[in-house]
């Protein structure tokens, strides 16, 4: 919005032909996210306080979590509207993709937002809506997204292999299937990753700044050219939102530190995965996602190895699962358990962002 009244001016002040330049625009998404954030937050909180809409005891979480009973949830509130607000003002909203991600943003904080809901009503420990209805609901909105960008004029389905230039499958219509897994999983693998006083929200931030740089490169032909990924025009514009997702994340992490003051539920976990994939989808990397969202698939695979192991065999693997309660359980301090994955993600990312150049 504030795009379309301050560029116009240029033609009069000169200065204002920087908000033409992604860059600058990016910088102010990510400080007007921060500001949002930084500050909205104290009154959500006091908020959740007074509507004693706070988080119950699980059966599914280490004993120490007992601790945690009674603080704040549903915080992912705040990352959305900090998100959201500063894209709206700094994106050039005729450009579909940000509708597209923004979509993604809202729909799966539905998801997330009626799951938390339930769970602070529920009388049977806080359960929220079935697995069932929740999977449903994720695979009808992610098909919407996948089938809106798959109608699109000149999206791309062919898939990216990192580290190797010459090997890009084309899927066709099956590129529809993988968008729709890519972001039901991607959205699960945050969800289960949210489990620790500012763990999931981490790993997005390093997700998310590997992505506001890969989105930059795909929307500029000549630098897309240059490192020989695809070009995906008006993908640049990505970058503003991407940079209103840090700052909010920011924001909030400030508040989500051990001992965190407000969680983001299901509001925020599923909803912030789900948008990371939709960006992965439209800037074309799909699988580079795994590698620096290692992270929520270590998390994921955990669960699912647990299951398994359990089901055929009889016996568990961990002591608990996802894997950060099996480290809790072997005595590591809840905020030793954070930093490591937090490094461990930035390390991802380092590998990501080594694609570009390892070809």
């Amino acid at each position: 919005m504030l795009y379309y009244l301050l560029y116009p001016l240029h033609t009069t002040f000169s200065v204002f032909n920087v908000f033409r330049y992604i860059t600058f625009r990016t910088v102010l998404a990510i400080l007007s996210a921060l500001i949002i954030s930084f500050f909205l937050t104290p009154y959500v909180i006091r908020k959740c306080h007074e509507w004693k809409i706070k988080s119950e005891k699980r059966e599914d979480v280490p004993e120490r979590h007992v601790e945690k009973q009674g603080t704040p949830t549903m915080g992912g509130f705040v990352i959305l509207i900090a998100t959201i607000i500063p894209t709206l003002l700094w994106s050039d909203l005729k450009n579909s993709y940000i509708w597209i991600v923004t979509f993604a943003l809202l729909s799966f904080g539905v998801i997330g937002f009626i799951d938390d809901i339930k769970k602070l009503r529920s009388q049977r420990n806080g359960k929220g809506i079935s697995g069932r209805t929740k999977l449903f609901l994720q695979v009808l909105f992610a098909l919407l997204i996948c089938a809106f960008l798959y109608s699109g004029s000149g999206f791309i389905t062919e898939l990216t292999i990192p580290f190797f230039k010459n090997i890009t499958p084309h899927l066709g219509v099956f590129y529809i299937i993988l968008g729709v897994f890519i972001i039901v999983g991607a959205s699960n693998g945050v969800n289960l990753t949210d489990g620790l006083d500012g763990l999931a929200i981490g790993p997005v931030l390093t997700v998310c700044s590997t992505f506001m740089l890969f989105a930059y490169i795909a929307g500029n032909v000549k630098f897309a050219q240059y490192l020989q990924i695809f070009y995906v025009k008006g993908a640049g514009e990505l970058t503003i939102l991407c940079g209103a997702m840090i700052g909010a994340g920011i924001g909030f992490l400030w508040y989500n530190t051990y001992p965190a003051e407000l969680f983001m539920g299901d509001t925020g976990s599923l909803s912030l995965g789900a948008s990371l994939a939709t960006i992965a989808v439209i800037i074309k990397q799909e699988i580079l996602l795994v590698i620096v969202g290692g992270i929520f698939v270590m998390e994921t695979l955990s669960v699912i190895i647990q299951v398994l192991s359990f089901k055929w065999r009889g016996k568990r693997v961990f002591r608990m699962a996802p894997i950060h309660h099996h480290f809790e359980l072997k005595g590591w301090n809840e905020g030793k358990i954070v930093v490591r994955f937090w490094i461990i993600s930035i390390i991802l990312a380092l590998i990501a962002l080594s694609t570009l150049k390892l070809r």
